[in-house]
């Protein structure tokens, strides 16, 4: 009779539609081998294989997963790495997903991709439990929403152009629209990307400038047709290559560009009336190419005096870099390199910003905050299971507060699954203030409803009392929440959000529910 009671009753169907809808949505998945793709770089082998970028807007269990490579199971993030340092250079390689069936070509073991352990849920984990870096940029001059909205525009091509796809670039300031703009910031997340080169592709506005006799011979962005970035025409320069210093290793590297034919007229124009001199019995005019990013000389090209006065629209840049030893140099050279690539590629920025603040978080921690999390969640729920019974000395309304604590947990994790909301410290610190608040008044209901009755009160009256008690509390979180959506740049934006959906969710689903099943429950006893 009671279990009819309670699967009738619209406040408890509500609530498990609710629930039913949450677990769809989370799509748990306890078991799942493999590594998912984060991030393909751009011209790279497995992106001329025909592998893509992933939707960063996609849902993480819908992500493109690399099941075995060269038909060798990956089980996890080690296997994968185990496999990829054993593989040959000049070989086609065979990569299975979830997806496809991919045979990449490559000169080495660097394909091009970052992979992370495939995911076992929709939940999106923020940096601080995922791990990545934090960028806070703001403009050094006031600009339009147009322009801002420019500007996002060009970040998320440079940083896709470098092979972020997993990235979240977003417009913050530090006062709600009813009071003005206040301060101008843009945050950029970015999982899987160190400090250093998020630092190197947004701290600078990358405008780059070629220049002959101190004349402007082209720019990035629109005079650059193409940039190469396949092996054929980039890499290290093998006329050039490693240099053992007094300090340690240089290594030199180069690719080649095609100048759009205006650009190439314009070169032409500048080298038309230079000298020709003769150096280590080769000829070159006078002047070199002087390169230039954001105002700063990166380097210097001798030009051959058979471009004098030619409109030539193929040239190779070149450049160096540094390290302690040999392999570092060379890593060090090609990150230049594909920085330099991308800047010639996506243009500079329209504004000039400067960096405010970085903030890096380890993989590693990341996991521990997890564990943690977990641990002390799990510690709380007994506890407030245990100071319930204690207080009404009945294990059945203990139960009913910890299943709705359970319930309600469950539906604000569904719906940040659905809106597509990053879980970081902040918005997991709004979950348990939502659900502690959601136990409060729990125990406003239960008192209500287990006090004694007086002459012209009844159930109905009771539960109206202490739900009007439960909505004034309510009102006054979602008040006082609304100024941390913009508080620190918008950093707390996760703990308002959640904070808010929790306290919704509670009072329009599980309150209304517990209420219902507690009523049922204790005048089924009496």
């Amino acid at each position: 009779m009671i279990i009819k009671k309670i699967f009738t009753n619209v406040r408890v169907v509500i609530l498990l539609l609710f629930v039913l809808f949450a677990v769809v949505s989370i799509s748990p998945s306890f078991t799942r081998d493999g590594v998912a793709i984060r991030n393909v770089l751009q011209n790279s082998s497995v992106s001329l294989a025909g592998i893509q970028n992933p939707n960063p807007a996609a849902s993480p269990m819908s992500r493109e997963v690399i099941k075995s490579i060269n038909n060798i199971p990956i089980s996890g993030i080690e296997d994968y790495f185990s496999v990829i340092s054993s593989l040959e250079p000049n070989i086609t390689i065979n990569i299975q997903t979830n997806k496809d069936v991919y045979y990449v070509s490559s000169d080495s073991s660097a394909l091009g991709l970052t992979v992370y352990d495939a995911p076992t849920s929709n939940l999106r984990k923020g940096l601080d439990l995922e791990g990545g870096t934090r960028v806070l940029l703001q403009p050094k001059e006031k600009i339009s929403s147009q322009d801002m909205s420019m500007l996002i525009d060009s970040m998320k091509q440079r940083l896709n152009v470098y092979g972020l796809s997993d990235l979240i670039v977003r417009e913050s300031n530090d006062l709600p629209p009813p009071l003005g703009t206040g301060n101008q910031y843009i945050v950029v997340e970015i999982a899987g990307a160190t400090e250093e080169e998020v630092k190197n592709l947004l701290a600078s506005q990358g405008k780059f400038e070629a220049k002959i006799s101190n004349l402007t011979a082209f720019t990035g962005g629109n005079d650059i047709t193409s940039v190469c970035r396949s092996p054929e025409c980039a890499g290290i320069d093998p006329r050039q290559g490693c240099q053992q210093l007094s300090d340690g290793w240089m290594c030199g590297f180069r690719f080649s560009i095609t100048l759009s034919q205006e650009a190439a007229n314009s070169q032409a124009e500048l080298t038309k009336n230079l000298k020709v001199i003769t150096l280590d019995n080769r000829q070159y005019l006078e002047e070199k190419l002087m390169l230039f990013l954001d105002g700063k000389e990166v380097n210097q090209l001798s030009i051959g005096a058979d471009l004098k006065g030619r409109a030539v629209t193929g040239i190779e840049i070149s450049g160096t870099g540094t390290g302690s030893s040999r392999e570092e140099a060379v890593v060090n050279a090609l990150k230049e390199m594909k920085s330099m690539q991308t800047l010639l590629i996506t243009g500079s920025l329209p504004v000039e910003i400067e960096l405010v603040k970085t903030d890096t978080i380890s993989p590693i921690l990341g996991g521990e905050f997890i564990r943690n999390a977990l641990l002390v969640g799990i510690f709380a729920l007994l506890s407030v299971a245990a100071v319930i019974f204690i207080r009404y000395r009945k294990i059945k309304v203990s139960m009913l507060i910890v299943t709705t604590m359970i319930c309600e947990l469950i539906i604000v994790l569904g719906i940040a699954s659905v809106i597509g909301w990053n879980l970081d410290l902040a918005a997991i610190a709004g979950i348990i203030i939502a659900i502690g608040t959601g136990v409060d008044h729990q125990i406003v209901i239960t008192d209500e409803t287990l006090g004694k009755a007086t002459e012209d009160s009844n159930w109905k009256a009771r539960l109206k009392r202490a739900l009007f008690i439960i909505f004034t509390a309510y009102a006054t979180t979602i008040v006082a929440m609304v100024p941390l959506f913009f508080a620190g740049a918008g950093l707390l934006k996760g703990f308002a959000i959640t904070s808010m959906i929790g306290a919704s969710i509670g009072v329009f689903i599980t309150r209304p529910a517990y209420a219902s099943l507690l009523e049922i429950t204790l005048k089924n006893e009496n």
